[in-house]
């Protein structure tokens, strides 16, 4: 075969090191990107923590992004040869494309760190209580970390160990107890009987078990008498008998410590027939024992649970301006962070008119000067990050004003490539944007994606939306009657005379997304 020389044009889509980086930021959730920012301050010398912030937490920020935004890629040329400009840290705004709160993020197009992905699928939908009122508000110029965990609420550990230095008990019981509380569970129940744990530390000693089974099973009652009542169960039925024992005696007490003991199974299916066959209790007797089951806590650990760790600061904070919404960034997730002028300048000092490092500087110019050039594209990056995170929420805003005026009921169907038309960007754009970014509103804090739902057809020949449709949902079985309450063929009946047509197996799907139990699990005595 003889050897030839061939001449082939193709194309194809190169993505540089800063696009990257964007895209990458861009998908990161508040935590992951407090986390990335950690870890840049530890491995760049140029960037730090602005402590001195002027009147905004951002301002620094923006103009390091400014400054970026008419340097050339590395694709075209070396960051560390670069020439580098003293005044690049310190440029303000100029007459560029406005961005947040007006600051300039100069020439640099937005749709430029498109890659090209095709859409990315969603299904999920999260909302947590309104967390503005503690992530929002003022700190009077105090540095304030949004990621930082309260740890003044005791655990349930402390607090059974706190109960128990102000009883009388040996050494020896006290040691007891102490093993117990260890062994308990995520729900304050006892992951091991005595029995178990004696074993397990007796060994072959049959004597040495017998007497530590003996001392833990007379520290299980120890255990059993703090608060909260029911911690040291063994389940879910002896957890509520414990409680239920320390109620006042009563009738309506024995039959449900009876229940709880043999019938809770039936309880729970809500075979009220069965039931009062097997206890012999009338219907009121029945309800009354029903009742003080329901004001029992079924997780002892419940309350000692550290409710911080379910607590989403908002991205984004919408607020009732006028006759229309602002949507404003959230203050307290934006970094302050700036380039180490003190460095700069030394590197700047080090470099000839053209970006030569000067004879006898050492070669670490070049490598110093690609670091530097790191820290103001990540800066920029996260600047530009923001920026899509408020366009795609004002746009998001803009479409659901009925949401934010009526509520869940009054949602519009909305998908991604709407959004990603009217802003210019593509759909895996958007849904990076709105995969773990959060917004607070006047009804609780939700996940972007949250707002975009599928299009159910009426019979005016319109649309409604998957969201307020389940809203809908939510409201009927509400308003049923215990008694009987509304099945799904009945709920997509009465859905189709509102003009929403709605299979029974949608109305199923919809119900069990959000957690409401089918009819007959439902009904009340």
């Amino acid at each position: 075969m003889k050897p030839s020389l061939n001449v082939r044009l193709s194309q194809h889509l190169a993505l540089t090191p800063q696009l990257q980086q964007s895209i990458r930021l861009l998908q990161l959730s508040t935590l992951e990107l407090h986390q990335e920012i950690e870890q840049m301050l530890e491995t760049n010398p140029f960037i730090e923590v602005d402590e001195e912030a002027g009147p905004g937490p951002y301002d620094t920020l923006a103009a390091a992004g400014a400054a970026t935004s008419s340097e050339v890629s590395a694709g075209e040329r070396s960051m560390a040869d670069e020439p580098w400009d003293g005044a690049a840290d310190n440029v303000s705004a100029g007459d560029g494309e406005p961005g947040i709160d007006g600051i300039d993020f100069g020439s640099t197009a937005r749709d430029d760190w498109e890659n090209g992905t095709e859409r990315e699928d969603f299904d999920g939908i999260r909302e947590t209580p309104s967390s503005v009122g503690s992530s929002s508000s003022s700190n009077d110029g105090e540095d304030y970390d949004p990621f930082e965990r309260s740890t003044a609420a005791p655990s349930l550990e402390d607090h059974l160990r706190e109960q128990l230095r102000g009883m009388r008990l040996s050494d020896a019981d006290r040691a007891a107890v102490l093993m117990l509380i260890d062994s308990l569970d995520e729900n304050g129940y006892l992951a091991d009987s005595p029995a178990e744990i004696a074993e397990r530390l007796a060994g072959d000693d049959a004597e040495a078990c017998e007497e530590l089974r003996s001392r833990l099973q007379c520290a299980l009652g120890w255990l059993q008498s703090l608060d909260p009542l029911g911690v040291g169960a063994r389940d879910l039925a002896d957890c509520l008998v414990l409680q239920l024992r320390q109620q006042p005696r009563s009738e309506a007490q024995m039959i449900a410590i009876l229940i709880c003991k043999h019938h809770l199974e039936l309880l729970a299916r809500r075979d009220w027939r069965k039931l009062m066959g097997a206890t012999g209790a009338d219907e009121e007797l029945l309800k009354a024992a029903q009742a003080l089951i329901r004001r029992c806590e079924p997780k002892p650990a419940r309350p000692f649970a550290r409710a911080e760790a379910n607590i989403v600061v908002p991205d984004v904070i919408v607020q009732k301006a006028g006759r229309g919404w602002r949507v404003t960034l959230n203050p307290d997730v934006m970094p302050k962070l700036r380039i180490n002028d003190l460095y700069a300048q030394a590197l700047k000092q080090q470099r000839g008119p053209r970006g030569a490092a000067r004879t006898g500087a050492g070669d670490g110019a070049p490598a110093l000067g690609a670091r530097l050039q790191e820290a103001r594209w990540f800066m920029k990056n996260i600047l530009q990050r923001f920026d899509t995170i408020q366009r795609v929420s004002q746009a998001i805003v803009e479409r659901q004003k009925g949401f934010f005026s009526h509520g869940a009921i009054a949602m519009q169907p909305l998908v991604l490539r709407e959004i990603a038309d009217e802003l210019g960007l593509h759909e895996s754009t958007i849904s990076r944007v709105t995969t773990a970014k959060y917004m607070s509103t006047p009804h609780g804090t939700f996940e972007l994606k949250y707002f975009f739902g599928s299009s159910l057809n009426t019979e005016a020949g319109g649309n409604a939306s998957s969201t307020a449709v389940r809203a809908l949902i939510k409201q009927l079985v509400a308003a049923e009657d215990g008694v009987k309450p509304l099945s799904d063929s009945q709920l997509s009946e009465m859905l189709g005379e509102q003009g929403i047509t709605v299979a029974r197996r949608t109305v199923a799907k919809y119900r069990e997304a959000m957690k409401i139990a089918p009819a007959n699990l439902r009904r009340a005595l």
